[in-house]
């Protein structure tokens, strides 16, 4: 099991990381998101042993890294894949898997399983990005490593091959049963592939969750709005605090933070509907199309309210129409206290 515990990390005087706990059980995969500069990438590092812990500890294993006890990388049994790949050019595929390996068949193992077997003799330069990304992935696992650190492995990928290789790398690790840490800047891949989510802001972690609790139930605005597209609804709760009541229906509520009376509703782009309406409460402001959905935001007018949603592509309204909104959803939605 992996556990960082009070981590804290500087930069000169400028600290970047700040008091981050969080444990690691057997093949679990924790996605680590969060705006540029945010610190996710220098955890990463500070795991591997690139980079020096302030204080806090790290443990794996059967060993214990401090501020004063320091574990080379070499010693720490973490496996790293980068978003560059890091392959060797001038050697093969089956050379950079097999660099510095004793065993070779767990080599065959992944080389076959990631589909590389007939890619074997072959050079980096003639690879696609996916194919070099299985050659690393297979080249970390091949080590038997206790952990795997992963540094947006799919950031130099296109949106096609990203979609089905983050399964691909997701189904290996699991077959490996080897804990991972993956930083993204991907909302939708941190989403779909990791068991949880860490948000981080400012080298803080503001939540630690699964990926449905940190969509449905953030803790902040700020995870609220960095998890996808959010809009906030002024309202009222309940006396037992279960019903939001607004001047678009009423919803089931969860209270955020001990949120009570006037209250704003996160709602997100699936929990409202649209029709067209000449005596709506508000007007179409602008629309994207998506190919399988329309994307349009709403201008309330008696609230100054800008809400998005999303609906079928052949529901077709136009920038300027009056339109009428219902909350439609029956799961519960976060409420926060009116700001």
């Amino acid at each position: 099991m992996l556990d960082v515990s009070n981590l804290a990390v500087y930069y000169g005087e400028h600290q970047v990381v700040s008091d981050v706990s969080f444990s690691l059980e057997k093949d679990e995969i924790l996605m680590l998101v969060g705006p540029t500069g945010c610190g996710k990438t220098t955890i990463l590092n500070v795991l591997a042993g690139l980079v020096p812990i302030h204080a806090g500890t790290i443990s794996l294993a059967n060993w214990r890294a401090t501020a004063k006890q320091l574990i080379p990388p070499e010693k720490r049994q973490l496996g790293m894949v980068f978003q560059d790949f890091a392959l060797f050019p001038h050697l093969s595929v089956e050379q950079n898997i097999y660099f510095k390996l004793k065993r070779r068949d767990r080599a065959e193992h992944w080389i076959r399983l990631l589909g590389l077997d007939a890619h074997r003799h072959a050079w980096p330069a003639t690879l696609s990005g996916g194919q070099k990304q299985r050659v690393a992935l297979a080249r970390t696992l091949a080590h038997d490593p206790q952990c795997v650190l992963l540094d947006e492995p799919l950031s130099n990928l296109d949106a096609a091959l990203k979609d089905s290789l983050r399964w691909e790398i997701r189904d290996a690790l699991k077959k490996a049963g080897v804990p991972a840490i993956w930083v993204t800047h991907d909302q939708e891949e941190a989403l779909s592939v990791g068991d949880r989510i860490g948000v981080l802001k400012g080298g803080r972690l503001h939540q630690l969750d699964t990926p449905e609790r940190c969509f449905s139930e953030p803790s902040d605005r700020f995870v609220a709005r960095f998890l996808g597209e959010a809009s906030f609804l002024p309202g009222r709760l309940s006396a037992d605090k279960k019903i939001a009541m607004t001047t678009l229906g009423e919803a089931p509520a969860i209270p955020i933070n001990e949120a009570c009376d006037n209250i704003d509703l996160l709602l997100r782009p699936d929990d409202l509907s649209v029709h067209q309406d000449e005596k709506g409460e508000g007007y179409i402001k602008w629309v994207r199309y998506e190919g399988g959905a329309r994307f349009y935001a709403v201008q309330l007018e008696d609230k100054d309210i800008e809400l998005r949603v999303r609906v079928n592509h052949e529901q077709q309204l136009a920038p300027g129409q009056r339109v009428s909104m219902r909350i439609t959803t029956t799961h519960p939605l976060a409420a926060f206290n009116r700001l």
